[in-house]
């Protein structure tokens, strides 16, 4: 079989399922492992609770190591439940358009930012999210990745993996460039606009943070932050509302 290994051979079961379809599987049947190794840290958290509780002469050591066991298996617990559902979006059951949406309303919009979801420029590139405001214009998409899969960079060049990012890269480029062209020309008012791609799911360097030809890679939950703390421009509010406006206007509603 093309691609295949002479020392494994395939299993019928998997032949043609998806990477998500797999790891979905592979969780569920994972989940009485789970249970036992949090049981196993339930246990040592008690121990160690109750050690603690007796060499300090607290009252109560079984309160003590009972909290503490507790507590283990409730840590355990959300961090295997937060790995899961930060795969969400990869595994096609949540949109990270939707969510990259509402976090950027929720954490922008009383600051005088505008969010226009579902851009496009006629017969060119869309986009998932456009942000104007005080410090600057962004474009902001949404893309996700496999859990292991390494997103780094290499004398400049994006990689996903072994893959090159370029391709991923260049369209968000080109296209921050023609937006900003064309909000400067409408609006007479001079503006750049900085792409950003929201990454759900895949491995980011320390710091959760990538720059690299010309984009910036950066989790979710941390693009509104971004935003806030990385702009350039000072905008009016006027001049926030023109560019919002015309932005509407001349901008087409991604199908």
């Amino acid at each position: 079989m093309p691609g295949g290994s002479i020392y494994v051979q395939p299993d019928e079961k998997f032949t043609g399922a998806s990477p998500q379809w797999l790891y979905e599987k592979h969780w569920h049947e994972d989940a009485k492992s789970r249970l036992r190794l949090r049981a196993v840290k339930a246990a040592v958290a008690f121990a160690i609770g109750f050690g603690l509780a007796v060499r300090f002469d607290l009252f109560g050591p079984l309160s003590y190591a009972t909290g503490a066991a507790l507590l283990a298996a409730a840590a355990d617990w959300w961090w295997a439940w937060r790995s899961f559902q930060s795969t969400a979006v990869w595994r096609g059951r949540r949109r990270g358009e939707v969510i990259m949406g509402r976090q950027l309303r929720r954490s922008l919009s009383r600051r005088g930012y505008r969010i226009l979801d579902g851009r496009a420029i006629r017969g060119q590139a869309s986009i998932d999210h456009l942000v104007i405001g005080p410090n600057g214009v962004w474009l902001v998409d949404n893309e996700a990745w496999s859990p292991d899969t390494e997103i780094a960079a290499y004398g400049g060049r994006l990689f996903f993996g072994e893959k090159y990012g370029t391709r991923v890269a260049k369209p968000l480029v080109e296209a921050g460039a023609a937006f900003a062209e064309l909000l400067s020309r409408e609006t007479g008012i001079p503006v750049t606009i900085t792409p950003i791609l929201a990454v759900h799911g895949g491995l980011l360097p320390h710091g959760g943070v990538l720059a690299a030809e010309g984009i910036t890679l950066i989790k979710p939950g941390r693009v509104a932050r971004l935003i806030r703390e990385t702009g350039t421009q000072a905008l009016s509010e006027a001049q926030i509302e023109l560019l919002a406006r015309t932005a509407a206007r001349e901008l087409d509603r991604a199908a």
